[in-house]
Formats: C-alpha cells, structure tokens, sequence
C-alpha cells in the first residue's frame, strides 16, 4: 500500500484555503464576518498562544457557513481536479490511501473521484468542531497502526510532521515545489 499526504503532496496547494476562498469570493459578507478572525487566529498560532488544532477548528469553522456546500464542493473539484499532480495519477492505485489534515467534507469527493481509500479530519459542519482528533503528524501514524493497514510500501508528503508516519514505510519520500517534485525524505 502506497500512503500520501493530500495538501501540497499530490494537490499543489491546501484544498481548505481554496475551497476556503472560493467560498468567500461567492459569498462577500464572509470577507468581514470570517476574514478577521481566521487573520486573528493565524497571528494566535504564530505566537504559540494557540495550538495548531486550535487554529484548525476555528478556520474550518468557515465550512458552518456555506449553505450549498454539496454544490459548490462539487464545483470546487469540477475547476481543480485537473491540478492533481501528473506524477501522483501516473502512479495511482485503487490501494492508495490519501491522508490528510484536511476536512473529510473537502477530501472525500476527490477521493472518491480518484477511486482511492482516504483519511481525513473529521469536522462537523452543523457544530464547528473537530470530532475525534486533527489529522496531523503523530496522529496520522496512529490512525494507520490503529487500523491495522496492510505495510506501507512508499509515503509521500510534503511536510517533516508527517515524520511519525514516514517512519512506518519502507520507503519515504518529500515532495517539494508544489507537488511537483519528489526525492528522498531526509535523514
């Protein structure tokens, strides 16, 4: 089995932003209602007052306010599905997991577009809250060794979080230049 990172692994930049932006370029009022808060929570972040599953919660808290969610995360893929990295679909297979900090609201349609197996936050919409745990770094290890996943033959991500999980495979790999090149993970 072959494990990758979604947000500027094989997608070159972070589905939540886009989508994020996307949301707030259709609906201008959220520029002033989530805008300053998500500026706010960042700054927060930066200065270690709040953890990264804090800063999480309170950006993804933008998805409590989109009203056609099913259409527009559908029109969302329909634009940027084709962005997916050449490398990645050369290379695809049905045993793929793709994991992921990233909502499961974002992930799961262009997972399932791609006919691969995914892991993903689980956030609740109609609540604004992270159920279970942010996918993220030691987690992401722990979600694949509490499943009992078949061996990972080859990783890839783009971020040195994602250590814990590189050190499950057999093989790991940085990707690097949006999603455009890989090489080997570092020592």
């Amino acid at each position: 089995m072959n494990v990758y990172d979604f947000d500027k692994t094989i997608f070159p930049k972070d589905c939540a932003i886009g989508f994020c932006l996307w949301c707030l370029n259709r609906n201008p009022k959220m520029w002033l209602t989530f805008f300053p808060k998500a500026l706010k929570n960042l700054l927060l972040r930066k200065l270690n007052k709040i953890s990264e599953e804090q800063m999480q919660c309170e950006f993804f808290g933008y998805l409590t306010n989109i009203d056609d969610f099913d259409e527009q995360i559908k029109r969302y893929w329909d634009k940027n599905e084709k962005k997916i990295a050449k490398w990645y679909l050369a290379q695809k297979r049905p045993s793929d997991l793709i994991i992921s900090a990233s909502p499961e609201c974002i992930i799961e349609p262009i997972a399932k577009r791609l006919g691969v197996k995914y892991a993903a936050t689980d956030f609740d919409r109609k609540r604004g809250i992270i159920i279970g745990k942010l996918m993220y770094g030691e987690e992401k290890a722990r979600y694949v060794a509490d499943r009992k996943f078949p061996e990972i033959e080859n990783f890839y991500s783009d971020s040195l979080s994602d250590t814990p999980l590189a050190l499950c495979a057999k093989k790991a790999y940085l990707v690097t230049n949006r999603a455009r090149k890989v090489r080997d993970w570092p020592i």
